[in-house]
């Protein structure tokens, strides 16, 4: 069997130049369904049958994961019972190059009937679905790629692009942040990457701290942290509260067996380890990681940018969430 492969190039390409061809729909509609979906106080309602709908659950994914409540409602469903998931501060996208679906038009009805925004993304503006909606994103007439001319290709690209450009341009406006971005995609090996210390450490704002003053004896030192949970090492503040150095119970186990029970009589600062390794609270997990590699260390204290303790993070930390490499 032999396969035309010049047309599967003029598939790609075709799908390609209509997506470059579609630009124009970025005007001042555009901007009115980016404020709309922006201001929703609710979630964003996205729908669409066929191939179409394939599109929209897409769309809804990428709303979701970059800021914007979304969940995607599936118009023959909408009728047995899904109709439920709407709000009256919801807004609805519906996807639908034709606009002329039977059951997009039905969900069209139940969804003014409840009052809530509808935006378009279709070919058609005069269809149903673009003469009953609010916002109208018109892509225009296009030829389908198929050797048919019948199975969606071309559209269903370009309503993907459209989508992606309305929840990437609401996603710069709510100055959506990397941070944010992991805390919804914490078990990706993105989110894994893009992880930082403060989400990654075991302590967290307000807990207690395993720390100790320069002065304090070993047995004070002991003492301040016996309530702590679980660590391997108590951090050493000086006179400022800023780190001086770290003690860690390895550095105890042979000051012990050096010296007995006249070790409990030793100082903070005679035993710890001054200027020890440290991360900025902000700093990315996969940064501990390469500390942790490099230095073969279990602990790293945790300051913020005055040098002041904030937690510690511990390299089974690390492995837990799979930062590693």
């Amino acid at each position: 069997m032999e396969f035309d492969l010049e047309y599967a190039r003029e598939v790609i390409k075709a799908e390609a130049d209509a997506i470059g061809s579609v630009t124009h729909i970025v005007d001042a509609s555009f901007g009115k369904a980016a404020e709309m979906i922006y201001n929703c106080g609710g979630s964003c309602i996205v729908s669409g049958i066929g191939k179409a709908g394939i599109i929209a659950q897409k769309i809804s994914a990428t709303l979701a994961s970059t800021g914007t409540p979304s969940h995607y409602l599936h118009p023959a469903e909408a009728i047995h019972g899904d109709l439920g998931r709407l709000r009256k501060d919801d807004v609805v996208m519906v996807l639908s190059y034709g606009g002329e679906t039977d059951e997009i038009t039905r969900l069209i009805n139940l969804v003014k009937q409840l009052e809530i925004k509808l935006i378009a993304i279709t070919g058609q503006s005069d269809s149903t679905l673009g003469e009953h909606s609010d916002i109208v994103l018109c892509m225009g007439e296009m030829s389908e790629a198929c050797p048919l001319g019948v199975a969606p290709s071309v559209s269903t690209a370009c309503m993907l692009a459209v989508g992606d450009a309305l929840a990437f341009t609401v996603m710069k406006a709510r100055k959506f942040s990397v941070e944010d971005y992991v805390r919804f995609h914490p078990g990706g090996s993105l989110g894994a990457k893009l992880m930082t210390v403060e989400q990654s450490m075991m302590f967290k704002p307000g807990e207690k701290l395993p720390i100790a003053a320069a002065g304090d004896t070993i047995s004070q030192l002991l003492e301040k942290t016996s309530d702590v949970k679980r660590h391997g090492a108590v951090m050493v503040v000086d006179a400022d509260g800023r780190l001086a150095g770290i003690v860690t119970d390895a550095d105890l186990r042979r000051l012990v067996t050096r010296h007995g029970r006249k070790a409990l009589e030793f100082k903070a600062r005679e035993v710890m380890t001054a200027d020890c390794k440290k991360i900025r609270v902000d700093a990315l997990a996969a940064e501990a990681t390469a500390i942790f590699h490099k230095y073969r260390i279990d602990e790293l204290p945790v300051v913020d940018a005055d040098n002041r303790p904030v937690g510690v993070i511990d390299v089974q930390d690390i492995l837990t969430i799979k930062v590693v490499g």
